[in-house]
């Protein structure tokens, strides 16, 4: 089963490393994708976020939560575990169904 958490980032992006630090401490596993030199990864994932154009772009359960700020702010309400283990299960579900 694939990780429910996709993070795009490119190199040298200090919001990447932080994002994908915050993932590290809470022990949740993470696909990480580097657009750096992906012109066309990067023109999906522009689309697919309605637009947005900065890194880290954040994907849980197949949905765009935002970037590292929007990471931190599920964190702080309590709110990323839980969206997580959802879309664990969610994935889990579609496996066996």
């Amino acid at each position: 089963m694939p990780d429910p958490v996709q993070i795009f980032t490119t190199a040298y992006c200090p919001y990447c490393v932080r994002a994908k630090s915050l993932l590290a401490r809470r022990g949740i596993p993470f696909e990480e994708i580097d657009v750096t030199h992906e012109p066309d990864r990067r023109q999906w994932l522009v689309n697919a976020t309605g637009g947005r154009r900065t890194v880290p772009q954040i994907f849980i359960g197949g949905e765009s939560i935002g970037g590292s700020d929007e990471l931190h702010e599920l964190d702080r309400r309590g709110e990323l575990l839980a969206l997580v283990d959802r879309a664990r299960r969610a994935d889990a579900a579609g496996a066996t169904g």
